[in-house]
């Protein structure tokens, strides 16, 4: 009874946050919340209370996944434990769901209660749980946090969910590539703490037996289909190698998107491109809808955010600096960032990477990292003096970069 009234009342203060924040639409500035909300809720919500009603009473559905089920690899580990998921969900009342990559459900088990409050919301093989598609939910935390993952009642964005308890663990494949999620759920008042490492277990099962497939059985690796270059003067986009026909301000837009994945408000990605220029809502629509229209629907409407993976330039870069590597990012910074862009996000944007590799660069204690740098800034003479610092008396680039130093002190 101690336990059951303690998640009634954790029950309580959610829905009362979930009220204030999601129902009255608190502005995001709003950062002070109840310790009940954890923190990964939170920023869950803010992602994607823009793009989900909350409102909304079912996930939305994909066309028949028979086939895409029969023919995943996640088909048969599952049928080797199938009787055991059964019996878990027949004892315990809860209902069993794996998903793809996506966050589509595959297949489903549950007893008729449960199966039948599950059809409800179209937790059921078709529905679609990514957090784009459905907010706040196990099994999307757990697809883009990759690792486990609970939401307990009102911690659902979608309000017809905030009846539920939901545990989800990622799926990976050997080397780590993730195939979906393993998700147990039922009604918030059967919450355990046992559940999770229930999860948890099965899913290393279930990943064991993934190692032990041939190759053959697991899907080829795929690139992603749109590659962005923007950094340098000769700025492309592509789909599937092929180029897309964009316009310079369509270009700018991409970019943004790319670097920012969580994505944009309409007015906060029209002050991005213009500012304080007047410039109209249906012009920037305009732009992004023939945007969308090159990336084949890939991006969403009432929340701007790509909805399919994209290679960047100079998010690699980002990702280089990040890691620490310092060399990755020298070779790929090939040049600033849409240098003909005069839009404020691009703008901010390329002073933050000009910086940070320039910061990079001077840190680091490899001199070819200066003296590759130097190549495409002739006149940045602190870097050709710490080039010329780092390289011993008797090596010959050392008049390299004695020639630089002087070019750029006479410029």
């Amino acid at each position: 009874m101690a336990a059951h009234g303690a998640l009634r009342e954790r029950r309580t203060r959610l829905v009362r946050e979930w009220s204030r924040l999601i129902a009255d639409r608190a502005p995001h500035a709003d950062v002070h919340h109840d310790p009940a909300l954890r923190e990964e809720i939170a920023a869950s919500w803010h992602r994607s209370r823009v793009v989900v009603d909350p409102h909304r009473d079912s996930a939305p559905a994909v066309a028949d996944v028979a086939e895409r089920w029969r023919s995943s690899p996640l088909a048969g580990p599952i049928a080797e434990i199938a009787d055991e998921l059964r019996t878990i969900a027949d004892e315990a009342g809860y209902i069993a769901a794996v998903t793809d990559a996506d966050g589509t459900i595959l297949w489903t088990y549950g007893g008729r209660v449960m199966r039948h409050r599950a059809e409800r919301v179209n937790f059921a093989p078709g529905g679609r749980w990514d957090e784009t598609a459905m907010g706040t939910n196990a099994p999307a935390l757990a697809l883009r946090e990759r690792r486990p993952a609970t939401v307990f009642s009102a911690e659902h964005l979608v309000e017809a969910l905030h009846g539920w308890v939901c545990y989800a663990a990622p799926l990976r494949a050997p080397g780590g590539r993730l195939l979906g999620v393993l998700d147990l759920s039922s009604t918030w008042d059967r919450s355990h703490p046992m559940v999770m490492p229930t999860v948890r277990t099965l899913a290393a099962r279930i990943e064991d037996r993934l190692a032990h497939l041939p190759a053959a059985a697991l899907p080829p690796v795929t690139a992603p289909r749109v590659t962005l270059e923007c950094l340098g003067d000769d700025a492309r986009a592509l789909r599937d190698g092929a180029p897309l026909p964009l316009r310079p301000r369509q270009l700018e837009i991409l970019t943004l998107l790319a670097l920012e994945p969580d994505g944009f408000s309409p007015e906060r990605l029209r002050e991005a491109l213009y500012g304080d220029r007047p410039v109209t809502m249906t012009s920037l629509k305009a732009q992004v809808s023939h945007l969308r229209a090159a990336l084949g629907g890939a991006l969403a409407q009432r929340h701007y955010v790509l909805t399919e993976p994209i290679t960047c330039d100079a998010s690699a870069v980002l990702d280089a600096l990040a890691s620490g590597d310092t060399e990755t990012a020298v070779r790929r910074y090939t040049g600033p960032l849409l240098p003909d862009s005069e839009a404020p996000g691009i703008v901010r944007w390329r002073e933050y990477l000009e910086v940070a590799v320039r910061k990079a660069v001077l840190a680091s204690p490899v001199p070819e990292h200066a003296l590759v740098y130097g190549e495409r800034h002739r006149y940045d003479l602190e870097v050709h003096q710490h080039a010329h610092r780092l390289l011993p008396p008797s090596d010959g680039r050392r008049g390299i970069t004695a020639a630089r130093i002087d070019a750029a002190l006479r410029d």
